[in-house]
């Protein structure tokens, strides 16, 4: 399988920001891991602090790749138009949150994405990355 995960605003900053809510590992530690563990699919990165750019790229990989794992930070309680990009392509999406948004402030409660989304991972630390990836193998099954 061919995946691709996309990371949203501030999202870069893993490991340097917040430590208490997003954990001290950076992601591109914790790709190597990812592609360590599943070795025969191949996974794609992509970081973005653009709204418009995570849309492009959606766009682009969203008829070609088998399955995207979107973490879409801020933009996931924002952005009606990331919502339009995930109802636009064919690729399964599976939107991704390392904190449960819903413990943490009132604003983060609601997502613009979810209901575009094949599915939702909230909570569980990085690992939920791990979990999307999962899903998207069974349901390719």
């Amino acid at each position: 399988m061919n995946l691709l995960i996309i990371n949203g605003p501030n999202l870069n900053l893993l490991g340097r920001r917040e430590k208490s809510v997003y954990g001290e590992r950076s992601f591109d530690d914790y790709l190597d891991e990812l592609r360590r563990r599943y070795p025969s699919h191949h996974i794609d990165y992509f970081q973005s602090n653009i709204e418009g750019v995570l849309i492009d790229k959606i766009q682009e990989a969203g008829y070609s790749c088998d399955g995207i794992v979107l973490n879409a930070g801020a933009y996931t309680h924002t952005s009606i138009a990331l919502s339009d990009a995930i109802r636009a392509v064919t690729a399964p999406v599976v939107e991704v949150h390392i904190s449960n948004i819903h413990a943490r402030e009132e604003y983060r409660h609601h997502s613009m994405i979810a209901a575009a989304a094949a599915g939702s991972i909230i909570g569980f630390g990085l690992d939920s990355y791990r979990l999307a990836i999962e899903a998207l193998i069974e349901k390719k099954r």
